[in-house]
């Protein structure tokens, strides 16, 4: 089975890639917990955040931003000691402060997934990659959701993260053409 370069010889990236990377998503929590990994991510690699992912899961609710957004400095505190996370000051603050900004859009566009995809007008956009070395850091629509973003007061949402976000929850198909999960929509 031919997977895109960047998930082979490791299975956790493996199994990311071939069940969740790139399949369109509009689940709140879940977008939520796809931003909040990329910015964790940022600096580091993908696999050790794939490695913690279970523990971002406990350390943040589920990913319920209505509790994330209750968090205080006691909880930092605490999620700085937690060693199933990334134990950075800044991430943690901003995945706190994005979790009510997510709740301010889901009370201005009715949902996080609704503010989100209207980046790509609702669809998913299709690119035709044939290898790693063709995909961008950031595109025009990342700049766009990132500059908007931070109007909102979301934090680690540069466009580079804003991209690889919208790779992450479908909203850009970016799978290699050779890929066993790349399609074209009807």
């Amino acid at each position: 089975m031919k997977r895109c370069s960047w998930a082979t010889g490791d299975p956790l990236m493996a199994a990311y890639h071939d069940l969740e990377w790139g399949v369109p998503t509009r689940d709140d929590r879940h977008l939520f917990e796809l931003l909040t990994l990329e910015g964790a991510q940022a600096g580091l690699s993908w696999s050790t955040i794939l490695k913690k992912r279970e523990g971002y899961r406990r350390a943040f609710k589920g990913f319920d931003p209505a509790r994330v957004a209750r968090f205080g400095s006691r909880d930092v505190e605490s999620l700085l000691r937690d060693r199933n996370i990334i134990r950075h000051r800044g991430k943690i603050e901003s995945t706190i402060g994005n979790a009510r900004a997510v709740l301010r859009v889901q009370v201005e566009f009715g949902s996080f997934a609704s503010y989100v995809w209207g980046f790509v007008g609702g669809s998913p956009i299709v690119n035709r990659r044939r290898t790693l070395s063709e995909l961008p850091s950031e595109t025009a629509e990342s700049q766009a959701l990132s500059r908007d973003m931070r109007l909102r007061g979301f934090r680690f949402v540069g466009p580079t993260i804003c991209y690889a976000f919208m790779q992450a929850a479908g909203l850009v198909n970016d799978h290699e053409v050779s890929c066993h999960r790349y399609r074209v929509p009807a």
